[in-house]
């Protein structure tokens, strides 16, 4: 079954403090340094160590860049917006240009993608990855008020970015990662400075995810930047949930480091947690395995102007925004005009994110939803092999017996690289399991 991930970002949280936390978690190196070498970019390499931050042991990842490619960190004198005499940087925010005093490679998201997906990566992982490069994007592009699709600035484009949300990535997809909760980003105060000048804490990119993502942020009193947008990304993109059971057992921790020196320990703590023995004393055990219960809010509204071409596509992005599912029920409405009743399945901190969405792009003018309790099945997702290549299905458990459901995605991707009909490697994969019983 997938683990249960609770990252505790009370000093934040950056790429490589990530990274680090999972590998101690026991994140795979031999995988993870596969995948490295088949990016098809070059400049660097990676080390991991063991450090001490504030008493504490930790590990540490660290992208070492060559001369061409070094992105120069910076001290807390210039994290807080003062000049170093005889020494200019360009902090990691913001759009670059061909006229940077310091040489960086600067790529846009098509640029990103191509490399994703010409890697070594299993499919959940560039799933994962690319869209934690998104969320950047779209930051990104509301700072600067540019399409998402001509954004081209360093923090995502430099190599060691790449390195370190490739890596986060890889670690979640093998340590079978299927629930994130992050209650809280706790972030410092004061100023950076970067190539447009200086800029309040957070930069304008981390407010943007946080604001889009409806993350939950803490103001510390810690002087300096805790968040970065690398950070905040992947916690926008992974976070599951935002509460914590009301009592857990701790199965495992890891540490990872951050490279800069501030007041707080300066350390991100993942854990593996599951619920509590003590609240699931007096329940049917065998029940507990067969089912869970949640809740989920059902929006719906009904639409009698639109064309389905625009329907499409708003069902595209309530599904790439977090929605559970989305599906059209047609209905006649008033004078028998034909219509669709939209229905939308989500979780509640999505749904004001999902709201807006369905304004945006339908003529509705009123969005009714339910809070709704549901049971479900306890369920995982595993990479399976078949002939033609590698494909990711769903294992749901019913009565102690594993019900396996091929990702049409997937299946969908193998059969067009492949040119085999999709029934066939559909077929394929519930026989071979099948036989597995």
């Amino acid at each position: 079954m997938g683990k249960t991930l609770y990252l505790e970002c009370y000093s934040g949280i950056s790429g490589d403090m990530t990274v680090a936390a999972l590998l101690d978690l026991g994140g795979d190196r031999t995988v993870l340094d596969k995948v490295l070498r088949s990016l098809p970019i070059s400049g660097f390499e990676t080390k991991i160590s063991r450090v001490v931050k504030s008493g504490i042991d930790a590990c540490d990842f660290d992208v070492v860049l060559d001369k061409e490619h070094e992105n120069h960190d910076h001290d807390m004198e210039y994290l807080h917006g003062h000049h170093h005499e005889g020494r200019e940087c360009n902090h990691d925010h913001g759009t670059g240009t061909a006229q940077d005093r310091h040489h960086h490679e600067h790529r846009g998201i098509k640029e990103i993608t191509y490399i994703i997906e010409h890697s070594a990566m299993t499919e959940n992982a560039k799933k994962i990855a690319l869209r934690i490069f998104e969320i950047l994007a779209e930051a990104e592009s509301k700072a600067h008020n540019v399409p998402v699709d001509q954004v081209h600035f360093h923090e995502v484009g430099a190599v060691d970015s790449i390195v370190d949300i490739v890596s986060v990535a890889v670690c979640l997809d093998n340590l079978d990662v299927t629930e994130v909760i992050v209650p809280v980003l706790c972030e410092g105060r004061g100023t950076v400075r970067c190539q447009h000048g200086i800029l309040p804490i957070p930069v304008p990119a981390v407010a943007n995810i946080v604001s889009a993502n409806h993350l939950h942020l803490k103001m510390t009193e810690v002087e300096g930047e805790l968040v970065t947008p690398t950070g905040a990304a992947i916690v926008a993109a992974v976070k599951t949930k935002d509460k914590l059971p009301e009592t857990f057992e701790i199965q495992k921790i890891g540490i990872g480091a951050g490279k800069r020196q501030y007041e707080c320990p300066g350390i991100l703590r993942a854990m593996f947690i599951s619920e509590s023995t003590e609240q699931t004393k007096g329940r049917n055990p065998k029940a507990e395995n067969q089912e869970t219960k949640d809740t989920i809010i059902k929006m719906e509204t009904n639409i009698d102007d639109c064309s389905g071409e625009v329907l499409g596509f708003v069902m595209e992005r309530l599904m790439k925004a977090g929605a559970r599912d989305v599906h059209y029920v047609p209905a006649f409405m008033k004078k028998n005009r034909p219509a669709w009743v939209l229905n939308v399945i989500c979780k509640e901190e999505d749904m004001e994110t999902l709201q807006n969405i369905i304004f945006e792009e339908t003529t509705t003018i009123g969005i009714r939803y339910s809070r709704m309790e549901r049971t479900i099945l306890p369920r995982e997702t595993r990479t399976l092999p078949t002939p033609w290549g590698e494909v990711l299905a769903k294992v749901c458990i019913l009565n102690g017996k594993e019900q396996l459901y091929p990702e049409y995605e997937s299946v969908a991707q193998l059969s067009r690289e492949k040119e085999i009909p999709f029934t066939e490697i559909y077929r394929y994969i519930v026989l071979a399991n099948k036989d597995k019983e």
